[in-house]
């Protein structure tokens, strides 16, 4: 398994990270059912594997329980990362939950998430999804700091998008930015640099565009990206998933891409994937020719 040092954490993480969203049941945000014996088998499955970088939020439901419960006797193996934010109460199987912007709301998610995953502390915790506004006027920057010094966490860190991502790399303040990003949905390109240009760690999420390994590729906007861009003719023998993956891990500022799944025979796939690394130089300009022509074209 490829490792990357992420940024200025000086963690070793292995390349392939593994997002756990999709063990929030009872049922995923696809609508699905998931078990707890389905949980149980993915998250060792993972480690077995030797991914070492797990992510996962308070917004995610049952996730950071069973992480608890089914890996928690494996916490030297991995490095844990989690979020914050969210109201507590309205945490559970939603797509969405709402966000409350407090040092107190902050305090209780972190107490709530350590109780829940059996740990002492975790590596990262990251605010999630806030404004630049939010940050600023509530002090959660200086919230984040506080918690790091009570040891419950040893980094911090933000999930982010444009346009607040470049005043957050501007702050110096956090440790990882985690990023959307693929072939895909390529905005976010130039930013996956900037951050990494703080000296931060980078934790690409979407790095498969969350395609399955049957599937492939998403419907909506990123299955008219891949059509109108002619990706499947450059897959010469690759799914369309590990193309799409191993162009996000071509990115040199990929120090993670977390992918979720539930399905074993997925991982496995991911895995190998992962193992051959990045694409060939003239593969992933190509790819990035195409999208950027599609794009023009739309």
């Amino acid at each position: 398994m490829i490792t990357k040092t992420l940024g200025r954490t000086g963690l070793e993480v292995t390349q392939l990270g593994f997002g756990a969203m999709e063990i929030r049941g009872p049922r995923t945000w696809k609508g699905r059912e998931v078990t707890d014996e389905q949980a149980d088998a993915i998250l060792n499955a993972v480690l077995d594997a030797g991914i070492n970088f797990i992510d996962t939020a308070v917004d995610y439901g049952l996730s950071e329980e069973r992480i608890g419960r089914f890996i928690s006797s494996r916490r030297e193996e991995y490095f844990l990362a989690t979020k914050c934010g969210c109201d507590p109460k309205d945490a559970g199987d939603h797509i969405e939950t709402p966000h409350t912007w407090t040092r107190d709301n902050l305090l209780r998610n972190i107490s709530g998430s350590l109780e829940r995953m059996k740990t002492d502390h975790v590596d990262i915790l990251q605010l999630h999804n806030p404004t630049v506004e939010a940050v600023r006027e509530n002090g959660l920057v200086e919230a984040l700091n506080e918690i790091r010094n009570q040891k419950a966490t040893r980094f911090i860190g933000i999930s982010t998008t444009l346009p607040h991502l470049p005043e957050f790399a501007q702050m110096g303040a956090f440790d990882t930015f985690q990023i959307p990003y693929s072939c895909l949905q390529p905005a976010h390109h130039d930013s996956i640099t900037l951050a990494a240009q703080s000296a931060a760690g980078v934790i690409v999420r979407g790095g498969i565009a969350q395609g399955g390994w049957e599937g492939a590729v998403a419907p909506g906007e990123r299955k008219s990206v891949w059509e109108s861009a002619h990706l499947g003719e450059l897959c010469d023998g690759m799914d369309p998933s590990e193309l799409i993956l191993r162009y996000t891990l071509s990115h040199p500022h990929c120090h993670t891409t977390i992918v979720g799944t539930l399905d074993p025979d997925h991982l496995a796939g991911n895995v190998a994937a992962a193992e051959k690394g990045p694409l060939d130089k003239d593969l992933y300009d190509e790819i990035t020719r195409r999208v950027a022509e599609a794009a023009q074209e739309s």
